[in-house]
């Protein structure tokens, strides 16, 4: 039986850029007709994983795993030729088809006649902000019609925005002209596909949403490369003279070119030397294209043309200069002197900036200036170790200063040795965001280290969550995320939330987190010197519960009645409990329960690290702490009695109740039970935790710290650094069961 041929192929192409290619697929799969195949060139292994994730069970589907690296244009060539529908549609893995595309398009499609090459249609840009409107070629596609043409016929098609997105190729008409269809330049290959097609066609319907990434989160592209327009535009100017296309798509080709290479010379920031050299060959281009007859435009953009054409690149910017000083007095005049612009940084911030940057200077800082702690804390030991030359200087609140570990050098936000400190410093290292005045200077080095693994929504991917993200200011966000040169992950998970979250051009520095090496390095000894500043007495079993904080509560109220939990576990069982530290101010609710000596309420004591080590087993809720906890490889469990309401008022990226690191237990009753009969450490637990550990202990070995500081502070190559150790291979801290035997021994 011969199988029938599709009517269209559908190609998506490209990395697994800011997790957009899963909502791609979904929405590709939602939609699919009986008659249409999807063909994924992934690259890399990342978007192979998310391919094959969210295509498992899909049919007529075709999955190609292309390697790290690998062009867009070779990704999207490499999916057309498996293509074997009579239509051909690419999109790039950040698209994502409007819904009821694929049906309008198929519908159109079997409209045609068979001279039609081309089909064009309308789409949306989206940002991280949301959806954009629709529309942006609405009007054109409008005067276009239903009826199909030649270029020569309707030269303003060419337009219509230069998307491969929104044009959707006869598949045959593709693979003759392939070398021009497959080029680099999606501008090129987009708009070459108008002037080589015999008939084009119109679709009243939007095709896709076509996601405008952030400059920011790209990464950064030689100021030379911006050349390549020229010879872009030059070389469809050549294709349109060799296929003999009539004048007036020529003229709008011009138009279009000359209007665009001036606009790179006005607002993209070129270094001065790259935007003469540009403006001369765009000037070249522009005189060597110009069509007989051809008047410029009137007013300044006349000028500007005119300006072009002389190669009178001193005079155009004189003339950009006149015409911004003119707009900027317009605005002062109408929004008034005090409300121009922000507030200038303090005058001594500002002196302190114009001295030369001290590179052995580090600023430290954790938890909003709370102190000592965290990655910054085990990152700033390491350096003493390897790089004693640097010197650290830790940002402290006021009311931190006395809770300093002896000798700490330090400084306090609006003092004055703050803002020099600030403003000289080579190395800014953060677990949170530093404020958003704090310069970025050239040549000075910002490391953001997290603060914990994310279960719960975090940055942009926050904006669908009201409840979490109120009051939070997504641009001011950014641009103190822009800030960060290198941004520390303890597993690909966290790499993968980050990108999307936080995306900016910064460097993943895949090397575990620092705060975590002490599970990998802490001795029997360590072990019984913390139990006993906590008063555990050896023998007896201490369980940590550290709770998370909730966003639709505005101070800490236990969810548990711990006097009832504390008399089902018996004397033998101490509770150690740690409220969270966004309610250091309210009043503990556990004064009264502490004198009984089953309960400790340890919310003040720090490090974290050392309760963890103390403990015989974790049981929390959604809290970070179960991602670090689990480098210890003891018994974790998860207490989700409001699990739908957290996931919903927050934002998750998984379901923590059916991929939890141990048992899960929904009520007091089922917690107690855990707890009492021993399943909290049963065979059933231990397979959860390892599977857990494999994904989110991944880059934890006990030598993260070591990793940031050689490759940050002291600037060696990524495969000059100590390798990631395999889990097997790992030694963990002993138990305090262990620890007491050792001890003993």
């Amino acid at each position: 039986m011969t199988e029938t041929r599709p009517a269209l192929s559908v190609v998506v192409h490209g990395p697994d850029v800011q997790g957009l290619l899963g909502p791609c697929l979904d929405a590709l799969a939602g939609q699919l007709p009986e008659d249409a195949e999807l063909i994924v060139a992934a690259v890399g292994t990342t978007a192979r994983d998310t391919a094959g994730h969210h295509l498992s069970g899909v049919p007529r589907t075709t999955l190609l795993t292309l390697p790290a690296g690998t062009e867009p244009a070779t990704a999207r060539a490499a999916g057309a030729h498996r293509a074997t529908g009579t239509w051909l549609w690419c999109l790039t893995a950040t698209d994502r088809p409007l819904p009821g595309a694929l049906s309008a398009l198929r519908t159109r499609l079997a409209e045609l006649s068979d001279e039609v090459d081309v089909v064009l249609g309308d789409h949306v840009r989206s940002t991280w902000r949301g959806p954009g409107t629709s529309g942006v070629d609405t009007g054109r596609l409008a005067r276009f019609g239903r009826r199909d043409r030649p270029l020569d016929e309707h030269g303003n098609l060419l337009r219509v925005t230069p998307l491969l997105a929104n044009r959707v190729l006869r598949t045959a008409f593709h693979h003759t002209h392939e070398k021009h269809l497959t080029d680099a330049d999606p501008m090129y290959a987009a708009r070459a596909a108008l002037v080589l097609a015999r008939r084009i066609a119109g679709t009243e319907h939007a095709l896709a949403d076509v996601r405008q990434l952030r400059r920011e989160s790209l990464p950064p592209v030689p100021a030379e490369r911006r050349y390549e327009l020229i010879d872009a535009y030059e070389r469809l100017q050549e294709l349109m003279r060799e296929h003999g296309t009539a004048a007036a798509p020529r003229a709008v080709l011009y138009d279009l070119m000359a209007t665009e290479t001036l606009r790179v010379v006005s607002r993209e920031g070129l270094p001065d030397a790259v935007a003469r050299e540009f403006f001369r060959r765009a000037s070249a281009a522009a005189v060597r294209w110009k069509p007989p007859g051809h008047r410029r435009p009137p007013g300044r953009e006349g000028v500007r043309r005119g300006l072009l054409e002389q190669d009178a690149y001193t005079k155009y910017r004189a003339f950009q200069e006149l015409s911004h000083g003119r707009r900027a007095l317009r605005s002062a005049v109408r929004t008034g002197r005090g409300k121009a612009g922000r507030k200038l940084l303090d005058l001594h911030y500002q002196r302190a900036l114009k001295t030369p940057l001290d590179p052995e200077l580090a600023v430290f800082s954790a938890y909003w200036d709370r102190g000592v702690a965290c990655n910054p804390a085990a990152i700033a030991a390491k350096l003493a170790e390897l790089a004693p030359h640097i010197r650290p200087v830790w940002v402290v609140s006021r009311a931190t200063e006395p809770l300093l570990p002896p000798g700490t050098e330090h400084v306090v936000p609006g003092t004055r040795r703050y803002a020099e400190v600030m403003a000289r410093a080579a190395y800014l290292v953060n677990n949170v965001n530093f404020p958003g005045a704090v310069v970025k200077r050239p040549g000075a080095i910002h490391l953001q280290t997290h603060h914990g693994t994310p279960l719960k929504k975090m940055g942009l991917d926050q904006i669908d969550h009201p409840t979490a993200s109120r009051g939070l200011d997504f641009d001011a966000l950014l641009s103190r995320v822009d800030k960060w040169d290198y941004s520390v992950s303890a597993n690909s998970h966290s790499t993968r939330m980050w990108e999307h979250a936080y995306p900016s051009h910064y460097v993943s520095l895949d090397h575990g987190y620092p705060r975590n090496d002490v599970y990998h390095r802490a001795t029997a000894a360590d072990v019984r010197a913390v139990r006993a500043r906590l008063g555990i007495a050896p023998g007896r079993r201490a369980l940590l519960y550290a709770p998370t904080h909730r966003d639709y509560e505005a101070r800490w109220t236990p969810r548990l009645d711990f006097a009832a939990l504390a008399e089902r576990l018996g004397e033998d069982t101490v509770l150690l409990v740690r409220g969270h530290y966004f309610y250091g101010g309210a009043a503990s609710p556990l004064a009264g329960l502490c004198r009984t000596g089953r309960i400790v309420d340890v919310s003040a004591y720090d490090p974290v690290e050392e309760l963890a080590l103390a403990a015989d087993a974790l049981i929390t809720d959604y809290s970070s702490i179960m991602f670090d906890y689990a480098n210890l490889d003891r018994p974790i469990v998860s207490y989700a009695d409001d699990w739908e309401t957290y996931a919903t008022t927050r934002g998750v990226y998984f379901d923590l109740t059916t991929e939890p690191p141990g048992h899960v237990a929904r009520t007091q009753d089922e917690l107690t039970e855990i707890l009492v009969t021993g399943a909290w450490r049963d065979r059933e637990s231990a397979a959860a935790r390892d599977s857990f550990r494999r994904r989110f202990c991944e880059f934890d070995d006990g030598r993260a710290a070591e990793r940031v500081v050689r490759r940050v502070f002291l600037g060696e190559p990524e495969e000059a650094l100590p390798p990631v150790l395999p889990l097997e291979s790992r030694t963990v801290a002993p138990t305090p069961e262990e620890a007491d035997a050792h001890g003993h021994a």
